[in-house]
């Protein structure tokens, strides 16, 4: 499941490139991984910028734990300024005065009609950059896609306010550990091609058995408490069908288990907590 195409460099170099002409950095991470949509290499080179990060897909992340997140992130003398986003229609309006704000707070001296806030928007694919970009822009200028890697070119834009925003193409890094690869795999920034079901699905499935077992129940009518990680995969692959010679396929009972967690049909789950920081050896 690696995937480092050709653009992702391209796109490194552009970013190289544009950081010393831009004032803001506008890091845009998904709000159920906030560590693993975090790329390093990203960090490394806009290091000294002022950063705004932004938690997005919080309508489908536990929000106690995306606060944690927040206050984790915003914890030390150097931390960057976070806002937890929510880019459904009846809160763009109050997401776009939110970041344009915070824009202004982290360059003040460009906030003239003479010099306005320039930001670069990064992160990874379909972590929810062309979304924002969207909002912002009050209009669709830019294709926003539940797939990776949609966006393969940079794109300017001016808001109404004056302020340029540079969209990038999402970005991942060539060597990833497995913990965060399993759960860019799960939250959707790898392709539907170079995912293994089977594997991607037993990661997310004792996942959901540890942490959200109400969860389960409610939705696979299982005991959470007396089922065990391969038994609820095979027991969603007999609700969906059984492959040749009457088999459990465990590829599609890891796709449909997947795909109703990025649906939200689980509820609102996160991948890791602050804790994860300190440690990747639990799911």
């Amino acid at each position: 499941m690696q995937w480092y195409p050709g653009h992702m460099k391209a796109a490194r170099k552009e970013i190289v490139k544009a950081i010393s002409s831009n004032d803001v950095v506008l890091e845009v991470l998904d709000a159920r991984m906030p560590l693993a949509s975090s790329n390093p290499t990203l960090a490394d080179i806009c290091r000294g910028k002022p950063c705004l990060k932004l938690l997005c897909k919080t309508d489908l992340a536990d929000p106690q734990v995306t606060s944690a997140w927040r206050r984790h992130l915003e914890s030390g003398p150097d931390a960057p300024k976070v806002l937890e986003l929510a880019l459904l229609k009846p809160n763009t309006g109050e997401t776009r005065t939110r970041v344009l704000e915070a824009c202004r707070a982290l360059a003040p001296r460009r906030d003239t009609r003479a010099k306005p806030v320039r930001g670069l928007v990064v992160g990874i694919p379909n972590v929810g950059k062309s979304t924002l970009i969207n909002v912002l822009m009050e209009r669709k200028v830019t294709r926003a896609s539940d797939q990776p890697g949609v966006t393969t070119v940079t794109q300017l834009v001016t808001l109404r306010e004056g302020v340029a925003l540079t969209d990038n193409p999402g970005v991942l890094w060539p060597r990833i550990d497995e913990p965060s690869l399993m759960r860019l795999a799960v939250g959707g920034a790898i392709p539907e091609s170079e995912l293994d079901y089977e594997v991607a699905g037993a990661f997310f499935v004792e996942l959901l058995l540890a942490r959200y077992p109400a969860a389960a129940a409610a939705r696979y009518g299982i005991d959470a408490a007396a089922t065990s990680p391969s038994a609820l995969l095979e027991h969603i692959g007999r609700r969906h069908g059984l492959g040749p010679g009457g088999r459990i396929d465990l590829q599609k009972a890891g796709n449909v288990l997947i795909h109703e967690f990025r649906s939200g049909k689980l509820g609102r789950i996160s991948l890791e907590v602050p804790e994860t920081a300190a440690s990747d050896s639990t799911p």
